[in-house]
């Protein structure tokens, strides 16, 4: 059991947090530009499994111990933001040339158990999913009922939103390849992706 008032805002929160752009979504876009969407399916596989990992730590009491040592959260934080305003900087350093082009596309050589390992260990090393899991996964959970009819529900909840989020950024991802083909559009392209990246670390560092 569950209650349905909490899963009426779970929903819509969660969407939200999946949909905002992060390592995972970036990887998604990045594997649908380079091996299309099909292949980045295996990568789905691992992620999804990672993210359950996290959502299941957060409810079972990582919420408290970062409640209680919240320099950790904040560290947490702050790593994800450096790295990301650094791929953003690396972005704008490659003139023109982009890893994500048919010919230096290292994703193109990965098999399919690694393709799952590469979504699992993005999902488990993303602050950005433990910092959301752990500050609003434990909100919707309801004292009224057992954690372990309520537990379930909401994990599958969250991995079909991620799932739906993964396939909408790696669909786009294949549709913008065929355009990065033309060289001409990488330098500009990735100055675009380079500024969205380092505003997602500013953001993440300072929220």
């Amino acid at each position: 059991m569950i209650s349905m008032t909490l899963l009426a805002a779970f929903i819509p929160t969660f969407f939200f947090v999946s949909i905002t752009p992060g390592m995972c979504m970036t990887l998604a876009m990045s594997l649908g530009m380079t091996i299309g969407v099909r292949r980045t399916l295996w990568m789905m596989v691992g992620e999804l499994a990672g993210v359950a990992t996290v959502a299941i730590a957060a409810a079972v009491g990582v919420a408290a111990i970062m409640l209680r040592f919240p320099m950790l959260f904040v560290v947490l934080k702050i790593i994800g933001g450096t790295y990301l305003i650094y791929l953003g900087y690396s972005l704008w350093r490659s003139k023109g040339k982009l890893a994500l082009t048919e010919q230096n596309a290292p994703h193109k050589k990965l098999g399919r158990r690694e393709l799952m390992y590469q979504g699992f260990i993005t999902a488990v090393a993303n602050p950005k999913g433990w910092a959301f899991l752990v500050a609003l996964l434990p909100p919707f959970i309801s004292p009224d009922y057992p954690l372990l009819t309520q537990l379930p529900i909401l994990i599958l909840m969250i991995l079909i939103l991620e799932w739906m989020c993964l396939m909408i950024y790696s669909s786009g991802g294949q549709s913008l390849g065929a355009l990065l083909k033309n060289t001409s559009n990488l330098k500009l392209m990735n100055r675009i992706a380079g500024s969205l990246m380092a505003g997602v670390g500013i953001w993440l560092m300072l929220s």
